[in-house]
């Protein structure tokens, strides 16, 4: 059985240890630019078999960190990182960016196959407080089952002394189809790359297959059935929202899987409402 451990490096990461193999490292200071949102990222994020699953910073999207917790339109903030969309002029660079900053850590514990990573949180931009969060991630690892899960709870509270309009570039109008907010995985780009091999697809509840048929589909779950380059090792990566269905966002040739949070039309928070997610992901190397 792997026994987890925690390595703290003060101020910067905390690296979650399966006996002496890396599972994650959880970066709670980012040193990214501002334009890319700065904000905690798991990365690398890889399966029991030490295979890398995440993709920090590729050169498409800069400003993908690996498994990033983030919301694409906040009132007219962008906490996702990158150009932003508008219904008048589409994707632009803007000085509109804000950050999330770590502000104390609340639990931080390892214990046989489990492990507790609880910190809160203030989403800012530079001139104002605009969340305050609690977040809490907790780690398991089944040897049986040959995977480990993460379970990614958030409560975020509207600290804005205002109503908070949350959206996507498909919801205002700005662009069809892209729904993407909440928590998104980018992934490792030779996960989904299927080389005909019929078997490395996505899949969703209720039998659907391929990424016509689950993006935007409302289900509890989707997974990615993909291979590693040089180990050759399969993998299968269940993406589950504990709290009920909800419209995926999913892209194969980045890859990209995002959990939305609203998806045709803005989500009004009232100042001092809370926002809830309940997500977890596990990661099989059958």
């Amino acid at each position: 059985m792997s026994t987890l451990r925690l390595s703290h490096e003060e101020g910067r990461a905390v690296d979650v240890l399966a006996g002496d193999r890396l599972l994650c490292r959880y970066v709670y200071v980012s040193a990214v630019e501002h334009k890319e949102s700065p904000k905690p990222y798991f990365h690398p994020l890889n399966s029991l078999a030490g295979d890398t699953l995440t993709n920090f910073r590729p050169n498409d999207h800069p400003w993908h960190h690996g498994l990033t917790f983030t919301l694409t339109e906040v009132s007219g903030m962008n906490f996702w990182g990158g150009p932003t969309c508008r219904p008048a002029d589409g994707y632009q660079w803007r000085d509109d960016h804000g950050e999330q900053r770590h502000t104390a850590w609340t639990k931080l514990a390892a214990a046989g196959n489990q492990a507790t990573l609880a910190h809160t949180l203030e989403w800012r931009t530079p001139k104002e407080l605009i969340f305050r969060e609690e977040r809490t991630l907790d780690l398991a690892v089944d040897e049986a089952a040959r995977s480990w899960s993460l379970r990614w709870r958030a409560r975020l509270v509207n600290a804005s002394g205002r109503e908070l309009a949350l959206g996507n570039p498909h919801s205002f109008g700005g662009k069809p189809g892209s729904h993407y907010t909440g928590l998104q995985f980018r992934g490792a780009r030779e996960l989904l790359d299927d080389h005909g091999d019929a078997t490395i697809k996505i899949s969703a509840e209720g039998g659907r297959e391929g990424v016509d048929a689950v993006h935007g589909a409302s289900a509890r779950w989707m997974e990615w059935h993909g291979q590693l380059d040089e180990s050759l090792r399969r993998v299968t990566i269940r993406f589950a929202n504990n709290s009920g269905p909800l419209h995926w966002f999913v892209r194969r040739n980045y890859p990209l899987a995002a959990f939305p949070v609203q998806f045709d039309r803005d989500l009004a928070l009232a100042a001092n409402a809370t926002l809830d997610v309940d997500h977890t992901l596990t990661f099989a190397s059958p």
